[in-house]
């Protein structure tokens, strides 16, 4: 039988998984809940479990499972050690040496948020790059760091750890991290509401969003139907995002990055937005990177996964 792998993607709710032969292709994928209980302690028994089950369901024999790869919400150091992870009430955990124990196969750990550009990078917007970006517009922002084929995870496992570029000195409201003036304050979701709330604050022009609580989505949505106040919030949403996306490149040198999470359904406007912020802050040599939008949704930390634990298998 020819080989197969499972990635796992472990989130805070639920825990997705996938079966995938060696290529990348989608054999099966499910999810089961995370059980958060009891310090988290019955999360990679019940992980181990569904492995085993589904295995056992296809025929599949021990010796033809190359191994399982899993993202995580938190830092991964010396290979496999979960410093913390507070969605999961993990602390000091090997998550690796755990999970091997208990499946009998090896295994390869990861941060979910690299996890996942590796996915977008094997089988997604970032297919065919060996030196990508991705960056993840969500709640906050995120992102991961493809480096000559490989993940880019830094000494202590926070390489990639974008949303925390400082982009404003005069920032009043505290970053989630602590400090003031973060890149994710203003490139996030939430950023953007920051932005345009601000923007409404500035301007007495009407404008649809005024009155009410108001998305991501709201804003682009008035944009586009004309509401000059929320053109003017995506134009320096667009601003700060091409700033920040222009130190990354000056440091990394991509030769593309790629935009992933919520706020991506805008669609490829965002692109519009942010390039002339980007071509005036980047470094000349490092400004001709391609601009693509990720393409695997949900699926990327599973996919990433898979390619994880290939890339340890085969060496």
């Amino acid at each position: 039988m020819a080989k197969v792998l499972f990635g796992v993607d472990l989130g805070g709710t639920t825990v997705k998984m996938g079966l995938f032969d060696e290529e990348g292709a989608r054999l099966s994928e499910w999810e089961i809940p995370t059980r958060k209980e009891e310090g988290g302690s019955l999360i990679l028994p019940d992980i181990a479990a569904s492995i085993q089950k589904t295995a056992a369901e296809r025929g599949i024999a021990r010796e033809d499972i190359l191994g399982v790869g899993i993202g995580v919400p938190g830092a991964v150091v010396d290979e496999d050690l979960v410093p913390q992870a507070v969605n999961l009430g993990w602390k000091d955990k090997r998550a690796g040496r755990e999970l091997s124990e208990l499946t009998g196969l090896p295994v390869a750990v990861g941060n979910d948020a690299n996890v996942a550009a590796l996915g977008e990078a094997w089988q997604g917007g970032g297919k065919g790059f060996r030196n990508m970006l991705l960056v993840t517009l969500g709640t906050g922002v995120g992102g991961g760091v493809i480096v000559d084929g490989k993940l880019l995870t830094g000494a202590t496992g926070a390489g990639g750890e974008i949303g925390h570029l400082h982009l404003e000195d005069g920032e009043t409201e505290p970053c989630g991290c602590g400090q003031y003036g973060c890149f994710e304050e203003y490139a996030s979701a939430t950023g953007a509401v920051r932005v345009a709330k601000r923007v409404l604050a500035e301007s007495g022009d009407d404008s649809s969003l005024r009155g009410r609580e108001f998305t991501c989505k709201d804003i682009f949505d008035a944009a586009a139907a004309g509401d000059a106040p929320a053109k003017k919030a995506t134009e320096r949403y667009g601003e700060y995002l091409g700033k920040g996306l222009a130190i990354c490149a000056s440091v990394l040198n991509p030769e593309a990055i790629v935009l992933g999470g919520g706020v991506t359904k805008a669609g490829e406007i965002l692109f519009d937005l942010l390039k002339p912020s980007f071509a005036k802050c980047v470094f000349p040599g490092c400004a001709n990177v391609e601009w693509k939008l990720a393409t695997l949704g949900n699926q990327a930390g599973i996919v990433g996964a898979a390619k994880l634990i290939l890339d340890q298998v085969r060496g």
